[in-house]
């Protein structure tokens, strides 16, 4: 059994776990708080052991190995990494239980299907880094996109309440206990910011060494391909939502439609073309 398969799978049992007390407590009516310290430690061990599952399975042999399942681990990896370390400032218990289950099914999918195809043209370093400075970039869009749909869901369970608690359906009553254990809106929405801007940075920097790789591979700055033409315009997008933010004080249905409309051009650029290729046509 592979290094990879062995740390995904610890990571799952911790986030699975974990996800299960909290979940016990919130049905229970227990608040979340006392177990906080030692959720933190948890959570950051499982992330340890995620990051280590995935050096091995992504970075296998030197060489760069990516799949849709690894991709999403990623994805889940960087938004937990950011909200471990938000959590070191503000309390945000009731996102562990939206964060932790998904990533605890994320590592076991991951550990069970752990294959990938290799990405022959990531031999040089420098294209490997571009390609993975990609990866995060998308991976944290991603994030931000699943952040915005909860503080949407979470802004209209504010103003309309009585709908859930009213409602015999148990499942929306299960839904109504969580949106009401999550962080506040204005700590949620600094989260999301924080999360877009080292997003933005991690796309710049991947569109500028994509340029000079191929400046100096073909001596034109950029290809005219449709990845990159979704990957510009999630770009300007993103910009454009920073610079209202810092001009004009953009914030909650414009934040949303501007993160939404980023992530469907990442989407496809890269993350929908590749899971049509691997799920659907079944090619690597």
């Amino acid at each position: 059994m592979s290094t990879g398969i062995v740390f995904h799978a610890i990571a799952a049992i911790i986030y699975l776990g974990l996800s299960a007390v909290l979940w016990g407590m919130l049905q229970a009516g227990k608040p979340m708080e006392k177990p906080e310290l030692v959720a933190r430690w948890a959570v950051l061990v499982a992330l340890v052991s995620q990051a280590v599952g995935l050096d091995a399975l992504v970075l296998a042999g030197g060489n760069l190995h990516l799949s849709w399942l690894l991709a999403l681990s990623v994805a889940i990896w960087l938004g937990l990494v950011v909200f471990w370390l938000e959590s070191l400032i503000v309390k945000m218990d009731g996102l562990l239980l939206l964060l932790l289950p998904a990533a605890g099914v994320t590592c076991l999918l991951t550990a069970l299907f752990p294959g990938s195809h290799l990405i022959t043209s990531a031999a040089e370093t420098a294209l490997r880094g571009h390609l993975l400075l990609a990866l995060g970039a998308y991976g944290l869009i991603t994030i931000a996109a699943l952040q915005s749909i909860l503080m949407a869901a979470l802004d209209h369970h504010l103003h309309h309440p009585r709908g859930v608690v009213d409602d015999a359906s148990a499942l929306k009553r299960a839904i109504g206990r969580v949106l009401d254990a999550q962080p506040p809106l204005l700590t949620q929405e600094r989260l999301l910011f924080r999360i877009i801007w080292i997003a933005f940075g991690a796309l710049t920097l991947a569109i500028v060494s994509g340029g000079l790789i191929s400046l100096a591979t073909t001596s034109k700055w950029l290809p005219f391909d449709h990845k990159t033409v979704f990957t510009v315009l999630s770009w300007l997008t993103f910009g454009m939502l920073l610079l209202g933010r810092h001009l004009w004080g953009w914030r909650g249905r414009i934040a949303l439609r501007y993160t939404l409309v980023g992530f469907v051009f990442v989407l496809l650029s890269y993350t929908g073309s590749r899971f049509v290729i691997e799920v659907l046509l079944n090619r690597g």
